[in-house]
Order: structure tokens, then C-alpha cells, then sequence
């Protein structure tokens, strides 16, 4: 399967264990609003859908939410918010790949650079790195039902894979369709614990203990950055790997 990285793994443990809920509720915010300009009604908005599932999963109050739609789609307060993608590469020559949104351009561009020249890395031009990325697809489905029911549902629905991430299962499908996909297996009660559309590499760079911690540093950094809305790369940690070691 495209591009699985076991960066995947330590960022989806890392946001359960994220006690800043400030922090989550501004991406969310974020996304919101950047996905309400398609319009502010979930049911004709695929984006928006998704990126309400994500504020009831950190349980945003509905007067946030409403607010966020509003600003999005122009029928609140105004307000600006632009999407740019930075690329680069980081330690070991690894790939990364940063989303952001941002209503001051200047303030993002600055913060991203510094991350990449803190860790040795380099911000690359436009397409350095982006065509090494594949768009796609994931559903998070806890371990509460077996891996032959999910996989078969899943298949039915229109999914490419399932992976097992010892957690939970990863249901892998086509990024225009991840929406109906989430939509049909809802309709069958199978609970969901995240849906995103993301970006995953083909080709990896297996890297070692020592370059991992090195990686692992500035993609942490530039997940923490205020701007930042998901950082991506083409590094395959250990297996053995965890974060602190």
C-alpha cells in the first residue's frame, strides 16, 4: 500500500494523548472555515462534513462550530484565511511536506523556514517534493469488530485496503471518495474514530535510531507550530522505534 509510515502512527497517538484542547479546537476551527467557502451546508460540502466529525470527536461546542461555518462561507465576520503547502526536506534527506492555514502569510513562511533551518533541514521550491506524495483516503475503525467483517464491508463500500495498526484498523480509500465511504460504513454501525483525507509517499527512507530522532524532532516541531494543519513525510522510522527512546 502507498506510503504507510509509522509517522502516521506516532501523530495519531501523539493526538490522543494531546492534553491541549485549545490546540486541537484551533485546527478544527481552521479547517471549518477553510471548508465552509465550498459552501456551509455539510450535505452538498464532503470537506465539511469531515471536518465536522472531527469537532464533535473533540467535542467543540456548536456555537464554535457555527461561527467557524459562518466565517467560512461569509455569513459571519470576515476574515481571511489562505492555504499554502511547503516543502522541503529534513534531516537524512527525507522528505516533508507541511499544510498550512494561515491569515498572514508572512508570519507562516517565516516559522516553517526557521523550523527547517533549526533541525538541518532546507525549505525546497514549489514541486520539490509534493510529486513524491499520493492523495488518498483513511478511516480509523477501533478493534471492535474482526478484520475479515471490516474488510469485507470496506470493499463493498468502495475502500482500496485495510491495515491492520495494531491500535485500530486503517481503512485506505480514494480521496474523492472517502466521504461515502465514511457515509456507508456509519449506515452499517461500525464506529469511526477519525476520517481524513491525507498524503502518503510511495517510496520510503528507512531510517536508523539516530537519524529517526533527528526526523522526529522537526516533524514534532512543525506540528506544534500555530499555522500548521498536518506535516507529511516520505521517512519509514524503525519498527522498533518510539518516541523519547
Amino acid at each position: 500500500m502507498a506510503g504507510h509510515s509509522k509517522w502516521a502512527n506516532i501523530k495519531h497517538r501523539k493526538a490522543r494523548q494531546d492534553a491541549s484542547r485549545a490546540k486541537v479546537w484551533t485546527k478544527v476551527i481552521r479547517e471549518i472555515t477553510v471548508a465552509a467557502k465550498g459552501g456551509p451546508d455539510p450535505e452538498d460540502n464532503p470537506r465539511l462534513r469531515l471536518a465536522l466529525d472531527k469537532a464533535n470527536q473533540a467535542n467543540m461546542p456548536k456555537d464554535t462550530i457555527k461561527r467557524a461555518i459562518q466565517k467560512g462561507s461569509g455569513t459571519g465576520e470576515t476574515g481571511s484565511l489562505e492555504e499554502i503547502i511547503f516543502e522541503g526536506y529534513g534531516p537524512g534527506g527525507v522528505a516533508i511536506l507541511v499544510e498550512t492555514m494561515t491569515d498572514n502569510r508572512n508570519r507562516t513562511v517565516s516559522d516553517v523556514r526557521h523550523a527547517f533551518s533549526k533541525f538541518g533541514g532546507n525549505l525546497g521550491t514549489d514541486g520539490s517534493v509534493a510529486y513524491l506524495f499520493n492523495k488518498l483516503g483513511i478511516i480509523h475503525v477501533p478493534k471492535n469488530i474482526s478484520e475479515d467483517e471490516l474488510m469485507e464491508l470496506a470493499l463493498q463500500a468502495g475502500a482500496d485496503d485495510l491495515v491492520d495498526e495494531n491500535d485500530y484498523f486503517e481503512v485506505i480509500t480514494p480521496h474523492d471518495e472517502l466521504s461515502d465511504i465514511h457515509e456507508s460504513l456509519k449506515s452499517k454501525d461500525i464506529e469511526i474514530s477519525n476520517a481524513e483525507i491525507t498524503l502518503r509517499a510511495d517510496t520510503l527512507v528507512e531510517l536508523d535510531q539516530e537519524m529517526a530522532e533527528k526526523v522526529l524532532k522537526i516533524m514534532d516541531f512543525m506540528d506544534d507550530l500555530d499555522d500548521v494543519q498536518e506535516v507529511h513525510t516520505n521517512a519509514q522510522f524503525p519498527d522498533n522505534f518510539e518516541p523519547g527512546e
